[in-house]
């Protein structure tokens, strides 16, 4: 199964980058994770809503049809990491591949969250979307490592 992280936004600090990659190199190869950048709209005199309006347009354009739509957000469903583990589950039977979407600094707009299969959350606290990414990354590793009877999750 392919995981697509399709976010808008700029260039991430090293950090980010280090710890993307380390969890990256840790998923098996059944769970193929791949980031794709997508340009922040220019703000100059637009309205919020026009910005949030077109990032949403961009991010609609690069979704694949065939896949499963997951957005990021902090008012979607929130799980355990038991509960996460069981939807990964789910995800890989499902024979779909999955796009997980994080929008820009200023979220998605209703009509794309109405588009999604599943809006999710990582947190009710809002985090910066660089820490988004690596947390993403662990949580959907560890994730994996309790359907895998791994001991990372244990640690």
């Amino acid at each position: 199964m392919k995981l697509t992280v399709l976010t808008v936004g700029g260039r991430m600090p090293r950090w980010v980058d280090e710890g993307v990659t380390e969890y990256q190199k840790r998923l098996p190869p059944e769970l193929q994770l791949s980031f794709r950048e997508l340009p922040l709209a220019r703000r100059g005199n637009q309205s919020l809503q026009a910005v949030v309006r077109k990032e949403s347009e961009s991010i609609r354009a690069a979704l694949s049809p065939r896949d499963h739509w997951v957005a990021l957000d902090v008012g979607g469903r929130s799980f355990s990491t038991e509960q996460l583990a069981s939807e990964l589950t789910t995800w890989q039977l499902s024979g779909h591949n999955i796009s997980l979407i994080i929008g820009g600094p200023d979220g998605l707009s209703d009509e794309l969250r109405r588009e999604m299969h599943l809006c999710w959350s990582l947190s009710p606290l809002t985090l910066p979307h660089p820490l988004v990414r690596v947390v993403l990354v662990e949580q959907l590793y560890r994730a994996w490592s309790i359907n895998a009877g791994h001991p990372y999750h244990r640690s």
